[in-house]
Protein backbone atom coordinates (compact mmCIF):
# COMPACT_ATOMS: atom_id res chain seq x y z
CA UNK A 1 0.00 0.00 0.00
CA UNK A 2 2.92 2.33 0.73
CA UNK A 3 4.17 2.13 -2.88
CA UNK A 4 0.65 2.49 -4.20
CA UNK A 5 0.05 5.63 -2.14
CA UNK A 6 3.48 7.23 -2.47
CA UNK A 7 4.36 6.38 -6.06
CA UNK A 8 1.04 5.57 -7.70
CA UNK A 9 2.18 2.02 -8.46
CA UNK A 10 -0.59 -0.24 -9.75
CA UNK A 11 -0.90 -2.86 -7.02
CA UNK A 12 -3.00 -5.83 -6.00
CA UNK A 13 -2.83 -7.12 -2.43
CA UNK A 14 -4.17 -10.58 -1.62
CA UNK A 15 -4.25 -11.83 1.96
CA UNK A 16 -4.12 -15.57 1.37
CA UNK A 17 -5.56 -17.87 4.05
CA UNK A 18 -4.85 -21.62 4.46
CA UNK A 19 -4.72 -23.04 0.94
CA UNK A 20 -4.26 -26.74 0.24
CA UNK A 21 -4.29 -29.24 -2.59
CA UNK A 22 -2.17 -31.58 -4.68
CA UNK A 23 1.54 -30.87 -5.01
CA UNK A 24 1.99 -29.76 -1.42
CA UNK A 25 5.20 -31.07 0.14
CA UNK A 26 4.86 -34.23 2.24
CA UNK A 27 6.81 -32.55 5.04
CA UNK A 28 5.06 -29.19 4.69
CA UNK A 29 4.35 -28.96 8.42
CA UNK A 30 0.78 -27.74 8.02
CA UNK A 31 -2.28 -29.61 9.27
CA UNK A 32 -3.58 -31.17 6.04
CA UNK A 33 -0.27 -32.55 4.72
CA UNK A 34 0.62 -33.79 8.21
CA UNK A 35 -2.70 -35.56 8.76
CA UNK A 36 -2.81 -37.08 5.27
CA UNK A 37 0.78 -38.30 5.46
CA UNK A 38 0.28 -39.76 8.93
CA UNK A 39 -2.98 -41.48 7.94
CA UNK A 40 -1.54 -42.95 4.73
CA UNK A 41 1.55 -44.29 6.48
CA UNK A 42 -0.29 -45.88 9.41
CA UNK A 43 0.90 -43.40 12.01
CA UNK A 44 -1.18 -41.76 14.73
CA UNK A 45 -2.51 -38.36 13.70
CA UNK A 46 -0.94 -35.62 15.83
CA UNK A 47 -3.23 -32.88 17.11
CA UNK A 48 -1.79 -30.01 19.11
CA UNK A 49 -3.72 -28.87 22.17
CA UNK A 50 -7.19 -30.33 22.51
CA UNK A 51 -7.94 -29.73 18.82
CA UNK A 52 -10.62 -27.14 19.51
CA UNK A 53 -8.75 -24.36 17.68
CA UNK A 54 -10.46 -23.57 14.38
CA UNK A 55 -9.14 -23.12 10.88
CA UNK A 56 -10.59 -22.77 7.42
CA UNK A 57 -9.18 -24.37 4.30
CA UNK A 58 -9.41 -23.17 0.70
CA UNK A 59 -8.76 -25.57 -2.18
CA UNK A 60 -6.04 -24.40 -4.56
CA UNK A 61 -8.24 -24.06 -7.66
CA UNK A 62 -10.56 -21.74 -5.75
CA UNK A 63 -7.58 -19.67 -4.60
CA UNK A 64 -6.24 -19.39 -8.14
CA UNK A 65 -9.64 -18.18 -9.35
CA UNK A 66 -9.71 -15.55 -6.59
CA UNK A 67 -6.20 -14.35 -7.42
CA UNK A 68 -7.02 -14.22 -11.13
CA UNK A 69 -10.14 -12.15 -10.50
CA UNK A 70 -8.17 -9.79 -8.26
CA UNK A 71 -5.46 -9.35 -10.89
CA UNK A 72 -8.04 -8.38 -13.53
CA UNK A 73 -9.50 -5.58 -11.39
CA UNK A 74 -8.36 -2.12 -10.43
CA UNK A 75 -8.79 -2.94 -6.72
CA UNK A 76 -5.74 -1.71 -4.79
CA UNK A 77 -6.99 -2.38 -1.26
CA UNK A 78 -6.12 -5.64 0.53
CA UNK A 79 -8.55 -8.48 -0.24
CA UNK A 80 -8.88 -11.60 1.92
CA UNK A 81 -8.93 -14.81 -0.09
CA UNK A 82 -9.79 -18.04 1.66
CA UNK A 83 -12.68 -20.15 2.83
CA UNK A 84 -14.79 -18.62 5.61
CA UNK A 85 -16.15 -22.03 6.72
CA UNK A 86 -14.41 -22.96 9.98
CA UNK A 87 -13.84 -26.34 11.53
CA UNK A 88 -11.83 -27.54 14.49
CA UNK A 89 -8.47 -29.16 13.96
CA UNK A 90 -9.83 -32.28 15.66
CA UNK A 91 -12.73 -32.39 13.17
CA UNK A 92 -10.21 -32.08 10.33
CA UNK A 93 -8.10 -34.93 11.70
CA UNK A 94 -11.19 -37.15 11.95
CA UNK A 95 -12.30 -36.22 8.41
CA UNK A 96 -8.87 -37.06 6.95
CA UNK A 97 -8.79 -40.34 8.85
CA UNK A 98 -12.27 -41.20 7.53
CA UNK A 99 -11.44 -40.37 3.89
CA UNK A 100 -8.18 -42.31 4.00
CA UNK A 101 -9.90 -45.27 5.67
CA UNK A 102 -7.49 -45.21 8.59
CA UNK A 103 -8.23 -46.56 12.05
CA UNK A 104 -5.10 -45.05 13.58
CA UNK A 105 -5.45 -43.17 16.81
CA UNK A 106 -5.32 -39.42 17.27
CA UNK A 107 -2.69 -38.32 19.75
CA UNK A 108 -2.59 -34.97 21.49
CA UNK A 109 0.55 -32.91 22.09
CA UNK A 110 1.03 -29.55 23.80
CA UNK A 111 -0.30 -26.56 21.91
CA UNK A 112 2.45 -24.14 20.79
CA UNK A 113 2.20 -20.85 22.69
CA UNK A 114 1.69 -18.73 19.55
CA UNK A 115 -0.97 -20.96 17.94
CA UNK A 116 -4.08 -18.87 17.18
CA UNK A 117 -7.41 -20.15 18.53
CA UNK A 118 -9.40 -18.96 15.50
CA UNK A 119 -8.26 -18.41 11.94
CA UNK A 120 -10.71 -17.67 9.14
CA UNK A 121 -11.07 -14.85 6.64
CA UNK A 122 -13.82 -12.32 6.20
CA UNK A 123 -14.27 -12.50 2.41
CA UNK A 124 -16.97 -9.83 2.14
CA UNK A 125 -14.74 -7.64 -0.08
CA UNK A 126 -13.87 -10.59 -2.32
CA UNK A 127 -17.56 -11.37 -2.78
CA UNK A 128 -18.51 -7.75 -3.37
CA UNK A 129 -15.58 -6.47 -5.44
CA UNK A 130 -14.52 -9.66 -7.25
CA UNK A 131 -17.72 -11.72 -7.30
CA UNK A 132 -15.63 -14.52 -5.79
CA UNK A 133 -16.13 -17.15 -3.14
CA UNK A 134 -14.77 -20.69 -2.87
CA UNK A 135 -16.77 -23.50 -4.47
CA UNK A 136 -14.83 -26.72 -3.82
CA UNK A 137 -16.05 -28.53 -0.71
CA UNK A 138 -13.50 -29.59 1.88
CA UNK A 139 -14.38 -33.24 1.28
CA UNK A 140 -13.87 -32.98 -2.50
CA UNK A 141 -10.61 -31.07 -2.07
CA UNK A 142 -9.35 -33.56 0.49
CA UNK A 143 -10.14 -36.48 -1.83
CA UNK A 144 -7.97 -34.89 -4.56
CA UNK A 145 -5.20 -34.10 -2.09
CA UNK A 146 -5.26 -37.59 -0.59
CA UNK A 147 -5.11 -39.17 -4.06
CA UNK A 148 -2.03 -37.08 -4.85
CA UNK A 149 -0.31 -37.98 -1.57
CA UNK A 150 -1.23 -41.66 -1.98
CA UNK A 151 0.53 -41.65 -5.38
CA UNK A 152 3.61 -39.99 -3.91
CA UNK A 153 3.85 -42.33 -0.93
CA UNK A 154 2.81 -45.64 -2.49
CA UNK A 155 4.10 -44.73 -5.94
Amino acid sequence: MAYHRAHGVDTRIARIFNTYGPRMRLNDGRAIPNFVYQALTGRPLTVYGDGSQTRSFCYVSDMIEGLWRLLKTGVAQPINLGNPKEMTILELAKKVRELVGSKDEIVFKPLPADDPKVRHPDITKAKTLLGWEPNVSLEDGLRETIAYFRGRIHG
